[in-house]
């Protein structure tokens, strides 16, 4: 028997919240294993559950979504985060980066692009919405910078060229292949990065990529 991705749904409006199990519960490989309004019981719920993925709104009651998720991450790091929010200001989309999401929707997104994030952030790939890669390029273009200048100058060229493969969505393997190096080589400079940088995961990596400029398509 396959086994599917086990998923948990954290928003405090019930009918968004029905209506997004109704979604995902279409996909014949994903099942909605629990859903809750706030963000204390999404901490437990991670803990207790373990799900693949937990798909999360920021603002809710007894706890919000940014905090649940640093909880989240610090108990159970292997457990993936989405975002699912109605903000797009550039504060949010850094504080959940750099709180440890995996990827970043807005509200409005159509059914595809949901599943598609989804799906990408369970095959451990990051997804922004477009209008937040938008904004994090805007954000930079302004002179807002998530790391200090400084940062980004420590970083060697080799580090530069895995963060660009990193924000396209190349997994370690892959990234080995392409610069002929082995992925224990990968591995280590990724855990470079993430350390000069101040950055948690390849979404947070993906977005600082964004605001380099290092992604011609974005």
């Amino acid at each position: 028997m396959e086994i599917k991705y086990r998923i948990l749904i954290v928003e405090d409006h019930t009918l968004l919240r029905d209506g997004l199990t109704t979604i995902i519960a279409s996909d014949p490989n994903m099942e909605v294993i629990g859903g809750v309004d706030n963000g204390l019981d999404a901490v437990r719920q991670a803990v207790a559950l373990k799900p693949d993925l937990i798909l999360m709104d920021i603002n809710m009651p007894v706890m919000n979504g940014t905090e649940a998720l640093i909880d989240i991450k610090r108990r159970e790091p292997g457990i993936k985060v989405m975002m699912l929010t109605a903000h797009k200001a550039e504060e949010y989309i850094r504080d959940c980066l750099h709180a440890g999401a995996d990827g970043y929707v807005l509200k409005h997104a159509t059914r595809e692009e949901l599943m598609l994030a989804i799906n990408k952030v369970l095959n451990g790939k990051s997804y922004l919405s477009p209008e937040v890669s938008e904004q994090i390029v805007s954000g930079y273009m302004g002179g807002a910078n998530a790391s200090s200048p400084s940062a980004w100058e420590t970083l060697a060229k080799r580090e530069r060229e895995v963060l660009k493969l990193v924000a396209e969505g190349n997994t370690n393997k892959m990234i080995s292949s392409l610069m002929c190096i082995s992925v224990k080589t990968v591995e280590k400079h990724r855990a470079n990065l993430m350390k000069k940088l101040n950055l948690r995961n390849s979404a947070a990596l993906t977005a600082f990529a964004i605001e380099k400029g290092l992604l011609a398509n974005v």
